[in-house]
């Protein structure tokens, strides 16, 4: 009987292998090479729609050797805030790695690795919700803007690996934070060096902070690149451009094999606002197709891709 037991306990297990290398071989993704490490269980039929906005070859981070931008991409980047009397790009590229750290970030893609990641919104959803050891659970939390942790650990965690910042939304970050600069425009990128040297851009569009406390060596920059390709592969054009959460997404399903999403969408009464405030806001607001972005979330949900938490 034992012997009985042992054969078809290999069976399966022999089985289940086969079923992570037929994932595997039916696509091209390496996504899917990872989530079949953290979870077997994703929706295989959903590969052919992930597989047409997935582009594992995408320039997810700058760096000096990957900066170069062809024509189209640098004029739909410049056009987004209509950046006037700009610098060189190039030129100031190269005085960026002159002070951050020039390499790739974690991008160490490999069959053994499962890392869990927390892309945290803002919305009000987050009151009550008691999401914070969860969150606090992942390998990386990645957290937007201002949205803060401080007398709300209890729904939204404590911890803070990665915040999403660009110079208009810049606040202090704590020792263990990376700094992930979304630049808009080349004006962001000599932000971010003067925020460590000379603190002497206080001016964009409004008025930005000339420094804040943050690790230098812990800098990330996304590459203009990176943006454009949100914006066509995954946005599909719709909008001006994409929202930070929405490219916070995205990222994660670039660096992270195990992705969970909190804090984004309306609360259950249909409030829209953010649960560090009572300012009401807008569900499409500004320049970003809210409600396209709020189906490409669903849709990555519903095939098992992230895992969405509404909140209340």
């Amino acid at each position: 009987m034992k012997i009985i037991n042992r054969i078809f306990h290999y069976v399966v297990m022999s089985a289940s292998i086969v079923l992570c290398l037929l994932l595997l071989y039916q696509t091209s993704s390496r996504h899917f090479l990872n989530f079949c490490i953290c979870n077997c269980g994703m929706d295989s039929e959903g590969s052919q729609w992930f597989s047409q906005r997935y582009n594992s070859s995408a320039r997810v981070l700058l760096n000096r050797q990957n900066h170069a931008v062809d024509f189209n991409t640098f004029w739909w980047w410049r056009s987004l805030q209509n950046e006037s009397n700009a610098a060189n790009y190039t030129k100031v590229v190269e005085v960026l790695f002159d002070h951050f750290p020039d390499k790739r970030h974690h991008l160490d893609h490999s069959p053994s690795r499962c890392r869990s990641c927390a892309v945290v919104g803002n919305s009000g959803n987050m009151l009550g919700s008691q999401y914070g050891a969860l969150i606090d659970s992942n390998d990386f939390i990645m957290r937007m803007n201002e949205g803060p942790t401080v007398g709300y650990e209890r729904d939204v965690g404590h911890k803070t690996t990665h915040r999403i910042i660009y110079p208009e939304s810049a606040v202090d970050l704590e020792d263990q934070t990376h700094l992930v600069l979304l630049p808009f425009k080349i004006l962001d990128l000599q932000w971010l060096i003067s925020i460590f040297t000379t603190k002497h851009i206080d001016q964009t569009y409004m008025h930005v902070r000339p420094s804040i406390k943050a690790d230098k060596s812990k800098v990330m920059i996304l590459h203009p690149a990176f943006i454009k390709y949100v914006f066509e592969s995954w946005s599909q054009n719709v909008g001006n451009y994409p929202s930070t959460g929405f490219i916070s997404i995205i990222l994660a399903l670039h660096i992270c094999d195990e992705v969970s999403v909190f804090g984004f969408g309306s609360t259950h009464d249909r409030v829209w606002h953010h649960y560090f405030d009572d300012f009401g806001l807008g569900s499409n607001d500004g320049p970003h197709a809210g409600d396209f972005e709020r189906s490409v979330i669903a849709e990555l949900h519903q095939r098992r891709i992230i895992t969405m938490y509404k909140g209340w």
